[in-house]
């Protein structure tokens, strides 16, 4: 439950921002590289299922890569932009179909690279508890953007269609 979440880490914020700045700007381009490339190696590792929908470029791979890394930074700097954006990403990922428990493994797999770049504790658990409120928010947004309508029309089933559109 994200309201839990949220009243578990009254006070911490500040001081997990901080130390996830401090890993962020410690990491040189070799270890975003890492980042980048280990997230999916790891992520496929744990969830096979997930290379299905992870058919875009390298290029596109490593653009996704890099900005999970700004989103978990930017959640304790800019709350109230990061659930506008992230309740728009949560609705194109309605839109293509995403499953929600495929969200698990991801952020595993996420913590499992950050884990192997540092040693701080403090900015381990500031990236999987940010990583962690991100993806609860996520399936939040798909379980209730994810209509009939929408639902039909990722199964690309005309019959479908036409059956949920006259219930709506």
């Amino acid at each position: 439950n994200v309201e839990r979440m949220l009243k578990a880490l009254m006070g911490k914020p500040a001081v997990q921002e901080k130390a996830l700045a401090a890993l962020y700007s410690s990491l040189d381009e070799a270890a975003l590289m890492i980042i980048r490339k280990e997230v999916y190696q790891k992520f496929f590792a744990l969830a096979p299922a997930g290379q299905d929908y992870f058919k875009q470029s390298t290029t596109r791979l490593y653009f996704i890569a890099d900005k999970l890394v700004a989103m978990t930074l930017d959640m304790y700097k800019e709350p109230k932009r990061m659930v506008e954006d992230i309740s728009a990403l949560g609705l194109r990922h309605v839109g293509y179909g995403i499953p929600t428990d495929l969200f698990g493994p991801f952020v595993t797999g996420c913590v499992q690279v950050v884990r192997m770049l540092t040693d701080n504790d403090a900015a381990e658990e500031a990236f999987r508890w940010s990583l962690n409120l991100i993806s609860r928010m996520l399936t939040r947004v798909i379980n209730e953007g994810s209509t009939i309508v929408m639902k039909a029309i990722n199964m690309n089933s005309a019959k479908m269609l036409k059956k949920a559109v006259g219930c709506a």
